[in-house]
Order: structure tokens, then C-alpha cells, then sequence
């Protein structure tokens, strides 16, 4: 089994909803079967985790932000960033312990929330050109360092439309790692809220 990695998510909103919350509980599971663990941080002590997040295997939750309570290990923390000058490779594996994600990777427009986490100084990596959910980000990272698969090897589904009903569809404006069944990895429960929120817009979403 390859060595164990930290999967972190700085949590820079004072609220969760339930996109996040999909995404968290799918990269909890995923990290913890693969013998890793799913660290959120920056958490306000004031944010009440659902149920599901309180005891799905996998998951550390801390109110300090990374810059705090990885304070001696800098030099092994990796900062996925899209303006990284580096993409992802198999060989980072080595030479980081610690995968860290700034927020909510996947908004539309992308938002730049690795911005005050690059000014800390973090060494960075690129993920490829295309935006990912957060749970993509994490899973494409973990293929990479732990499965030792390179980016451009993983199979990928870009902007997949999905069905909403018999009249309707919705474009996803994000690339995710394909299913053996062809389809878009997805959270558990991840579609059937994109179908019954669609009408709303994906901003009530994150």
C-alpha cells in the first residue's frame, strides 16, 4: 500500500452547505480506504457539522488554520494551486506528506481562494488547466502521489451535461474523473441534489 498522505481543506466559509458537505463526506471515505485521512481546517468554532460529518471514518477537523498546526512541517505541505507553475506528478508522492486545498475549488466563475494561502509561502502544483470540484481535486491528487498514476493517464470527463428530467439538462462547468461506467465521479447523493436544485442555480449549493 503506498505511504499515507494528509488530505487538507482549508474551510474558509463560515457556513457548510450541502455541496460541501457531499464533497467532504465522499473525500473522508475515499481517504480513509485508501489508508490516508481527510483533515478540514480553518473551521469556525461556531460552524455546526452535520451528523454524517461527525462520525464518517477518515475525518479531522481543526479550527486552526494548516499554517498553524503544520507549523513544523512546511517543507513537506503541498499547496494545490491552478497557478502553479508545476503540474502534479507521481514523484511528489516523495517528497510531500500533506495535500492542501484552498476552499471551494469548484465555483463558478472559479474564485482565486489559494491566494492568501500561496502568500505563506507553500510550495505549489497544478492539477492540469481545467476546474475541478473539490472532491475531483482531491481524488485526481490521490491517484497521482498514492496510486502513481500521472495526470495526463487519468481519464477525465470534461463539462459533462447531466439529465435533469425528459425536457431538461445542465451543463457541469468542471472536469471530473470518469467512472468505469463512462459517467462523471460523483459524490453519493451529489446528483440527485444538482437534479432537485437546478432550478435554484448552483450558488445556494456550495
Amino acid at each position: 500500500m503506498a505511504p499515507a498522505k494528509l488530505y487538507v481543506v482549508e474551510h474558509l466559509d463560515p457556513e457548510l452547505g450541502p455541496w460541501s458537505m457531499l464533497e467532504y463526506l465522499s473525500i473522508a471515505e475515499e481517504s480513509n480506504a485508501a489508508g490516508s485521512e481527510f483533515c478540514l481546517s480553518s473551521v469556525s468554532p461556531t460552524l455546526d457539522l452535520p451528523g454524517e460529518l461527525q462520525v464518517v471514518p477518515g475525518l479531522r477537523v481543526e479550527t486552526d488554520s494548516v499554517e498553524s498546526f503544520l507549523a513544523d512541517e512546511k517543507e513537506r505541505v503541498c499547496l494545490l494551486d491552478p497557478s502553479a507553475m508545476k503540474d502534479l506528478s507521481p514523484e511528489d508522492g516523495g517528497l510531500f506528506d500533506v495535500f492542501l486545498f484552498g476552499g471551494i475549488l469548484g465555483d463558478d466563475p472559479p474564485r482565486d481562494r489559494t491566494s492568501e494561502l500561496r502568500k505563506k509561502g507553500y510550495e505549489g502544483r497544478r492539477l492540469g488547466p481545467k476546474q475541478m470540484t473539490t472532491d475531483t481535486a482531491v481524488r485526481v491528487t490521490r491517484k497521482v502521489v498514492q496510486d502513481k498514476i500521472p495526470l495526463h493517464q487519468i481519464p477525465y470527463v470534461d463539462f459533462p451535461e447531466l439529465q435533469i428530467n425528459r425536457h431538461e439538462s445542465t451543463e457541469m462547468p468542471f472536469r471530473y474523473v470518469k467512472g468505469e461506467d463512462g459517467q462523471p465521479v460523483m459524490p453519493q447523493g451529489m446528483l440527485e441534489l444538482i437534479k432537485k436544485d437546478s432550478e435554484k442555480g448552483f450558488g445556494d449549493l456550495f
